[in-house]
């Protein structure tokens, strides 16, 4: 144990670990409590010298990241009563943490994070930590830093004692220039995403005007900027060794934006893009927000392989007079362009407007069964319906029904700077350039891509007539006449390749071939009460049809009703509610489903859900 600063000490174990104590000490005479909190916790030892330290308990213990050599001890920590504080992404990973063991790939295994070094075993976390904000603890008053590199999830944490400024940096830097696993940082296979992302938190942390650094592995650096610089710089060689062509990562926070026109920017180092639309009055609008500042995916679909944060904000501010970002609008649901809208509501106030139907999917996400869908719901302020505009500062902006890519997906039409724009989300790859005769259009059928979408956007285009038309991913284009046949001539292509591919002649089955679903898709309930579920069917001929439904359910289940009759209207389509009592043992994800026959079309059991089932009093 060693006092590093008055009233912080560092105790070696598996990690570092640093106490923080209340920074006013009780008087002799006073039979005051003296508490502190911890960052990190090691194999938890430091319970073992409290007394040395003068600190009568901790009451919190704040993670910098994952990996079992920083908390092996947290099972002790939790059984003395002290908070646990962990990353949010990384959250799963201390209180979920058999999930990742239960579903982490063994065989043919690609994904080379180490998040097998994690907890063997859960332990209850009282929060996440405010990721850009301030937070006091035990007396303290802390500020969280995203920090990612030696996991997707690292945080640091500063502190301001006796005039200097003191960052808590987990094994994001171990010495000037060094860091403490290099293995760490890999995180995909043959690629490195985390070392480019360490370079880029080094540069951030150096603008906070460091004083003391204080390292979860190695000894405290006076000269924080020197360490971090020369870190920046040992690794910007690293990420670019193993690159056919350099990266400069400096330029990359320094100018992440694009002007498009004078008050529109592209924000180019985001996963998919970002565009900003500014107002003459300082405030900005942001359309689509996911993963900012990225340096490629981790492989993984849990929540620890995924990072939001809000890296470009500051450039924002610097060169284009941002004074508040004020809003945010999804062009669809999807992970990479929603991911950072919660962060940004937190830290920024900003409100999320999105359209009417894409509203309900951010709410409340696992009601239906879609791909890439963010793991918190997003709560929308303002519902924009489909076909109005809305005003915003000196913009109008009008909200266009765009299904193809998703049938949840709209365009936003507006005009700046002279410049008629359209925005499109990920509906077409935007490969093109001017004289291919060729258009890749971005359809999945889980997204419930329907057989005449192409068309009908194509239809669209061509009445809003675009100068300039953006994406999600892909160069801007600035619209032509051809490219709009071109687009027509693509959308007519695939339906025609669709109904010659599957037997719509007699089944109108449509493109992904589903006929009902059940909804919510996964749901939560507890053991003994009653649940509802919506059934939705379709009939796939042109004349009016009977239904049969029978459910099927898990041993102890009962529905009311079990069976049911329906009739469906020609090419229509009817839904009906069913209670079921969940009955039986407390299960992870048991299943239930509906058998479908419409009229002499027997389907089987072709829709399902999932149900989380609790003992009474554990939701």
């Amino acid at each position: 144990m060693s006092e590093l600063a008055p009233g912080i000490f560092r105790i070696t174990d598996t990690c570092n670990v640093y106490v923080v104590c209340a920074p006013t000490r009780p008087a002799e005479d006073d039979p005051a409590v003296r508490t502190a909190l911890a960052i990190d916790f090691g194999s938890g030892i430091v319970l073992d010298h409290l007394a040395e330290m003068g600190v009568d308990r901790i009451t919190d213990v704040l993670m910098t990241h994952h990996h079992r050599d920083q908390g092996q001890g947290l099972p002790r920590a939790a059984a003395e009563g002290i908070r646990i504080h962990v990353p949010p992404v990384e959250r799963d990973l201390f209180g979920d943490v058999e999930e990742m063991w239960q579903s982490r790939t063994l065989y043919n295994d690609y994904n080379l994070r180490q998040d097998r070094f994690s907890l063997l075993e859960s332990v209850p976390v009282h929060d996440v930590v405010p990721e850009y904000r301030r937070r006091t603890y035990a007396g303290t008053t802390v500020e969280v830093v995203p920090t990612p590199g030696h996991t997707t999830g690292s945080v640091s944490y500063l502190v301001e004692r006796d005039g200097r400024r003191l960052a808590f940096t987990g094994d994001l830097v171990y010495a000037p220039g060094k860091v403490w696993s290099l293995a760490s940082t890999q995180w995909t296979y043959t690629e490195n995403e985390g070392p480019a992302m360490t370079v880029l938190s080094c540069y951030q942390l150096v603008e906070r005007e460091l004083d003391l650094l204080l390292p979860a592995h190695g000894e405290p650096m006076d000269d924080p900027r020197y360490a971090l610089e020369l870190l920046a710089s040992r690794m910007s060689r690293y990420v670019d060794s193993r690159r056919p062509y350099p990266w400069d990562l400096r330029d990359r926070l320094d100018n992440p934006f694009t002007p498009l026109t004078d008050h529109l920017l592209l924000n180019r180092t985001a996963n998919s893009c970002s565009y900003v639309l500014l107002s003459e009055t300082g405030a900005a609008l942001v359309i689509d927000y996911g993963y900012d500042m990225t340096t490629g995916l981790p492989a993984g679909n849990d929540r620890a392989s995924r990072r939001p944060w809000l890296a470009s904000l500051p450039a924002l501010r610097r060169d284009h007079g941002v004074t508040a970002i004020e809003v945010a609008l999804p062009t669809h649901y999807h992970d990479d362009h929603v991911a950072g809208m919660n962060l940004l509501r937190e830290v920024e106030g900003t409100r999320i407007w999105a359209p009417a139907h894409v509203a309900g999917i951010l709410e409340a996400p696992l009601v239906e069964d879609l791909p890439c869908i963010w793991y918190d719901p997003i709560p929308v302020d303002r519902r924009l319906p489909l076909g109005e505009t809305f005003r915003w500062h000196e913009y109008e902006i009008t909200v266009h029904d765009l299904p193809g890519h998703t049938l949840y997906a709209a365009a936003y039409e507006f005009v700046v700077d002279g410049v008629k724009v359209l925005v499109t989300g990920d509906q077409q790859v935007g490969m093109g350039v001017p004289g291919d005769r060729r258009e890749i259009l971005n359809y999945q059928y889980r997204n419930r891509f329907r057989i005449g979408d192409y068309v009908a956007s194509a239809e669209l285009y061509r009445r809003v007539a675009p100068g300039l038309m953006i994406s999600g991913h892909w160069a801007p284009r600035w619209v032509t006449d051809d490219y709009l046949d071109l687009l027509t001539t693509e959308g007519e292509e695939l339906d025609r390749i669709h109904h010659e591919l599957l037997p719509l002649d007699e089944y109108e089955f449509g493109a992904d071939g589903v006929l009902a679903r059940i909804a919510p898709y996964y749901s939560r309930a507890e053991t003994g009460n009653v649940t509802r579920f919506t059934v939705a069917v379709g009939n796939p001929r042109p004349t009016a049809i009977m239904a049969v439904l029978r459910f099927v359910l898990p041993v102890g289940w009962t529905a009311v009703p079990d069976v049911t009759t329906i009739s469906l209207p020609p090419l229509g389509r009817e839904e009906i509610e069913i209670e079921v009592t969940v009955g039986g043992p407390p299960q992870r994800r048991a299943r239930l489903a509906v058998d479908v026959t419409i009229g002499d079309l027997r389907l089987g059991q072709h829709a399902e859900a999932l149900v989380d089932v609790m003992t009474t009093g554990s939701t």
